[in-house]
């Protein structure tokens, strides 16, 4: 097994040393899957809405940002460091309920830069955001 091998295979163990950040914690994301390949969160309706009740535009961008953001640090390896350098969204339905799942899929894994693409489905499986962003990789 080679070192990459086994930090996918520890995704979310790595997830839980590293920490999600005060925000995606205080939002109540959660991450039930991650691997280079593919990572998954989840994230609740409720506390992160609009006034008149919609999932804010926002709190898509956050749940996009913490998945892609992590899945380019976990390519990233040790000693480097992934820094998002744009990030974009794409909001098509609106979710007022419930749970929403992004799912973080790779477009690029470069030495020195990844894009991940991010799409947000609320539980019925409807797309209601996607997501995309680009990190640059540095040395520590």
């Amino acid at each position: 097994m080679t070192k990459q091998d086994a930090v996918t295979e520890n995704g979310l163990e790595w997830v839980a040393r590293r920490g999600m950040g005060a925000l995606a914690e205080k939002m109540g994301i959660e991450f039930t899957e991650f691997t280079i390949e593919r990572c998954v969160a989840t994230m609740p309706v409720e506390g992160n809405t609009q006034p008149v009740g919609l999932l804010h535009g926002g709190a898509y961008v956050v749940l996009g940002e913490s998945l892609g953001s992590m899945a380019a640090n976990l390519h990233a390896g040790e000693g480097r460091l992934a820094v998002g350098t744009d990030i974009n969204a794409t909001h098509t339905r609106a979710a007022t309920g419930g749970l929403v799942t992004g799912v973080c899929t790779p477009i690029h894994l470069g030495r020195s830069m990844t894009v991940h693409e991010i799409v947000v489905t609320d539980e019925s499986g409807r797309r209601c955001s996607t997501v995309r962003i680009t990190n640059l990789i540095k040395d520590r």
